[in-house]
């Protein structure tokens, strides 16, 4: 008898060590950012700081939030450094998922294992998904653990829905990269694609921010969809969220369809 969802089981094993590598990545940038809010966060010496910035730089970083401490882990852990590791961790999955194996001649193998081509995207997406949860639980954990310690007073209710927002961008950076790679054949072009919806989706929102002039960028903005609430201080619009995830099911869709009408060659 063959075993249930192959391809799946399969895509976890084999990348056991680099969701252990992020996962590592992830918890050092907590352990060194959060632990520091108690030493800077709140205090006069802080706010004098970034009263003394470029208002366009601190609107860009997000610093205008770090004086409380839900403000500071949306800015530093949420906004910033875990949206960079967790975005690439998601869109270097998602790019090696299809267009990496076929690159390397692997996908024409799997395909002789009487295996259907939606099957390995369906289920490469699904390992996927299972992947980013696991750093986003491993995320909740740990800002919930340092949450006192750290004096940073997140309501738990707020971080739940800050975590499946950071979860819901993350997918769509590797599905956007899962979706080409399989409409390609090529994980260079999943990759760039995967990094374009997250570098621009941050610039847009920083530069968006600026002027009223281009605001308008704002709506192009996965970022900023998530972001403008400030989830960790005032609650995750959960709309936003299941439309984050509506796009990543469309996305895999996409992809699947575009791997079953096309060549698969190297």
């Amino acid at each position: 008898m063959s075993k249930p969802l192959p391809l799946f089981t399969k895509a976890l094993t084999d990348s056991w060590r680099s969701t252990l590598a992020w996962a590592l990545g992830l918890a050092g940038a907590i352990m060194l950012y959060l632990p520091l809010y108690p030493s800077i966060g709140g205090s006069e010496q802080m706010q004098q700081m970034i009263d003394a910035l470029p208002e366009g730089m601190t609107k860009a970083l997000n610093y205008d939030q770090i004086a409380s401490g839900p403000g500071y882990t949306q800015a530093t852990l949420f906004g910033l450094i875990g949206f960079l590791l967790m975005s690439m961790a998601s869109v270097s999955w998602g790019a090696g998922a299809v267009g990496g194996d076929e690159e390397s001649g692997l996908l024409e193998l799997t395909l002789a294992h009487s295996v259907t081509r939606a099957q390995v995207v369906l289920e490469r997406a699904a390992a996927l998904v299972v992947r980013v949860a696991a750093l986003s639980l491993l995320v909740f954990a740990l800002v919930l653990v340092l949450n006192e310690p750290a004096k940073l007073d997140i309501d738990v209710g707020h971080l739940t829905g800050a975590v499946v927002l950071f979860a819901g961008l993350a997918l769509l950076t590797g599905t956007t990269a899962l979706c080409v790679g399989a409409m390609t054949g090529r994980k260079v072009y999943g990759i760039a694609g995967g990094a374009a919806v997250a570098v621009l989706g941050y610039v847009f929102n920083a530069v968006g921010r600026q002027s009223s002039n281009v605001e308008w960028l704002l709506n192009f903005s996965p970022y900023h969809w998530a972001y403008s609430n400030s989830p960790v201080a005032n609650g995750a619009d959960w709309g936003v969220a299941a439309w984050l995830l509506a796009i990543s099911a469309g996305l895999v869709a996409v992809g699947a369809a575009a791997l079953q009408r096309r060549d698969v060659g190297v």
